[in-house]
């Protein structure tokens, strides 16, 4: 409870930094670190001691304001890059390289071959050292490679594949040796206790002890290692994470802990068999803090881990570096709990930290002149800061409150306003229909100017919050007419039936799916695996990591069939993460008689008030209530809140609609459209650019979107601000319809409206297209302008499928 307490006060805290950094001047600069060297001869060794780096969220963080919010700048930073390599990837190792050098920190570019290592040749390696040398600013600053870390654990997709692994790191470190001056290739394997991690890996090579199968008695680190010809730094991923990929559990570090990692016994003696003075160690590591999940506090729990660290920089000689995870995550599809791997997420964080580093022997950069060159990628898309940023903000704001007079002065005499059928609110519909496709445009992932229209651009607001809050409203809308024709007991019969079709439908998708996984020619890995991208409760060293969503599935096939593949799909523990809320929806089906009971008797504030007391208590304690996949994107019991907030607005849709015709409701509506228009102002100040053509404002500091972001709109847990928003949105759009429905019904009725209609149809029917994107490989190189024609395309041939009714007798709608 008390640190759901500390929880609110930082929320309570960032708003008010907001509002003064507002009002105030620009954040002042980073503090100064020692004087910076030219960057010709910097060293990828400091003279004593380790370099201090940190890896962050470059989605919503940037080199500048780590410096700002440490107050140091850190030696090394590091930014993971997928392979393929495309056209987005690119240039988003552009802007890394460059805020690097901007700082004067040493790049450590981490590659992660996403899609194995079967086919990794030498044209690979050329275009990887291709990459990176188009992206350095400065050729005379070092760095350092790093290529398929983790490589000795079966979550990455690269993983316990020892002959493929080494064939592939010989032939990139050959190519970087040759094409890259002043670059380092860097090893790493994950820390070998506990290895083979739970995995039964069939390489023979892995059976060092030849007992006839791997396990902890086999070699973690010697089967995988290229040798010292190829390998010029060599790595450790070493965290304190006391949960084995269970539940969430906030421990202090047992003394020695780390110790054991870098200098254990025989095998695991990981220091003495591989570092030393000239192949120096790079040890990656963070504490693991879940807030709620009780037990020791974040920072007694960070300060035992950091000081071993930096007991270990003076223990070991070869340790050159150190690397931090300094991100926070929550898992946004396998995971239960959010994580705080960060060590700058609070001042007494940041100044307990910088104190023990400073006395222990971490350095610090700018280890050289930094740059000051801003990255000018292609792919940065454009920013509007200063006096032109404030002038569009005015503007907008000017023509909102016009809009806003307008609307309510001769808007509904205009002859423009909604004249819908009265059985069915046409305005839903095509509400519903936009949020369907901002969901199928985000789930197909590919980078386009769609992406720039549905990513967070009306708000800090999903297609997924809009989708489950209308969702409720169209239930209340729909059953309400019902129950006061038919009776309660005939309606609630209708709902539970309506919740058996699409639970069945769910499995049928669950099914299908995997049956099409095992087809030898068609690659379902998008559908059946899931990437962590480092925003997962896994926190950043899982980037790349490939969940597995049909662990199991196989056992269907096995003689005796294992009888606890049918209770995981039967309780849809596994499944393609793409359609997970069909679980959430089922079960918000079957609960909804009794809510829908309370609300025929009047009792909506009753209603309203124990939904919302459930979603307080979950902010705190973030249950997990069911074992289905679909709580660890849509936790049941933060979102029911959105839900059940769209029925009772659905089930007294007509008299709420009037009251905003009132003087009152009026002037309510009024301040939830400059909300909404604010919110959406600031959710642009996003630093996250999607592509070339992105468009961003700049008036809001980085370091205060970010704070305010993670204290108020985190998505998995349902954070209120993003509640708020969704519910602005919501009203805006609606109202906004409503006024101006003939010209909007006229240009985009037509499309979205069908869609809205059939959301769950097109929910089911997206998995068509997430198969047929992964099956064309050139819709992977990030072409802005073929993938934005893709989406087109595919976006148009589902409009067909659902205008000639295709499969509707099979699939809900």
């Amino acid at each position: 409870m008390l640190d759901g307490l500390r929880a609110v006060a930082l929320r309570t805290a960032t708003a008010a930094a907001v509002v003064a950094c507002l009002l105030a001047a620009p954040a002042s600069a980073a503090a100064a670190g020692p004087s910076p060297s030219a960057s010709a001869g910097v060293p990828l060794s400091p003279a004593s001691g380790a370099y201090f780096g940190t890896t962050i969220d470059w989605s919503v963080d940037t080199a500048a304001l780590e410096a700002e919010r440490l107050g140091r700048t850190p030696a090394v930073l590091e930014h993971v890059t997928p392979l393929p390599l495309s056209a987005a990837e690119r240039g988003y190792l552009d802007q890394f390289v460059a805020q690097a050098e901007e700082v004067g920190a040493l790049p450590a570019v981490t590659i992660a071959p996403e899609e194995g290592l079967a086919d990794f040749d030498e044209t690979d390696a050329d275009e990887i050292v291709e990459a990176i040398a188009h992206a350095r600013v400065d050729a005379d600053v070092p760095l350092y490679v790093r290529f398929g870390p983790g490589m000795n654990a079966p979550w990455v997709s690269w993983g316990q594949q020892p002959s493929a692994y080494i064939a592939a790191f010989r032939v990139l470190a050959d190519a970087v040796h040759t094409g890259l001056p002043g670059a380092a290739m860097v090893w790493s394997p994950t820390s070998g206790a506990g290895y083979p991690f739970g995995a039964e890996p069939a390489a023979d090579e892995l059976d060092t002890d030849a007992d006839g199968g791997v396990s902890a008695g086999d070699d973690p680190y010697g089967p995988y290692y290229p040798g010292d010809r190829y390998v010029d730094w060599v790595g450790l991923q070493a965290y304190h994470d006391p949960t084995g990929g269970e539940s969430a559990v906030n421990a202090v570090p047992q003394p020695d802990a780390l110790t054991g990692q870098l200098e254990g016994d025989g095998d695991l003696a990981f220091v003495d068999r591989f570092a030393s003075p000239d192949r120096p160690l790079m040890l990656e590591t963070a504490a693991f803090f879940s807030l709620g999940a009780g037990g020791a506090g974040e920072l007694e729990l960070k300060q035992a881990w950091w000081r071993q660290v930096i007991a270990a920089v003076e223990d070991v000689p070869a340790l050159d570096a150190v690397v931090w995870r300094d991100a926070s995550s929550t898992r946004g599809v396998v995971g239960r709990a959010p994580i705080e791997w960060s060590i700058s997420s609070s001042p007494e964080l940041i100044e307990e930290f910088v104190t023990d580093a400073e006395a222990g022997g971490l350095v610090f950069g700018p280890l050289y002149a930094p740059s000051g060159q801003r990255s000018t990628s292609a792919a940065t898309g454009a920013t509007i800061g200063g006096v032109a940023g404030w002038i569009v903000v005015a503007a907008i704001f000017a023509g909102t409150i016009a809009s806003l007079v307008w609307g309510f002065t001769k808007g509904p005499r205009s002859g423009l306003a909604y004249d819908g059928p009265a059985r069915r609110d046409l305005r839903i519909d095509l509400l519903r229909g936009i949020a369907i496709v901002f969901v199928l445009v985000n789930h197909l992932g590919m980078v386009s100017l769609f992406q720039n229209l549905s990513q967070e651009a009306i708000g800090i607001v999903s297609g997924a919050e809009l989708f489950v809050l209308l969702s409720g409203v169209v239930l209340g809308m729909v059953y309400r007419p019902k129950i006061e024709r038919d009776g309660m007991a005939e309606t609630t019969s209708l709902i539970e039936r309506r919740a058996g079709k699409i639970y069945v439908a769910a499995l049928g998708v669950v099914i299908v799916v995997g049956l099409l996984s095992l087809l030898p020619f068609l690659n379902a890995t998008p559908a059946t695996t899931f990437v962590d991208e480092g925003t997962g409760a896994a926190g950043g060293e899982a980037t790349g990591r490939v969940y597995d969503l049909y662990a199991g599935f196989g056992r269907l096939f096995e003689y005796p069939v294992d009888a606890s593949v049918f209770a995981d799909i039967l309780l849809l523990r596994m499944g393609p993460w793409q359609v997970n809320v069909l679980g959430f929806y089922v079960v918000m089906l079957v609960v909804s008689p009794l809510i829908l009971w309370g609300l025929s008797r009047g009792w909506w504030i009753v209603v309203l008030v124990a939904s919302w007391a459930v979603y307080s208590i979950q902010s705190f304690l973030q249950l997990r209530l069911l074992p289905s996949q679909f709580e660890d994107s849509f936790p049941l019991l933060s979102w029911q809140a959105l839900f059940v907030t769209g029925m009772v607005a659905g089930y007294h849709r007509s008299a709420i609609v009037g009251w905003f015709t009132t003087r009152w409701g009026r002037a309510a509506l009024a301040v939830c459209v400059l909300a909404t228009v604010g919110l959406a102002l600031f959710s642009w100040n996003n630093p996250y650019l999607s592509s070339p053509l992105d468009v961003r404002l700049g008036v809001v500091p980085q370091n205060t979107f970010s704070g305010v972001y993670s204290a108020w709109f985190e998505r998995t847990y349902l954070d209120p601000g993003r509640v708020l928003n969704a519910l602005l949105v919501t009203i805006t759009i609606y109202a906004l319809f409503s006024v101006l429905w003939k010209p909007i019904n006229r240009a985009v009725g037509w499309f979205f409206i069908p869609l809205g209609q059939t959301t769950l149809y097109v929910f089911i029917m997206q998995l068509v297209f997430v198969l047929i994107v992964a099956n064309i490989p050139f819709l992977h190189e990030g072409n802005l302008l073929v993938n934005t024609i893709a989406y087109v395309v595919m976006l148009g041939l589902m409009w067909v499928m659902v205008k000639k009714r295709f499969l509707f007798r099979i699939i809900p709608r």
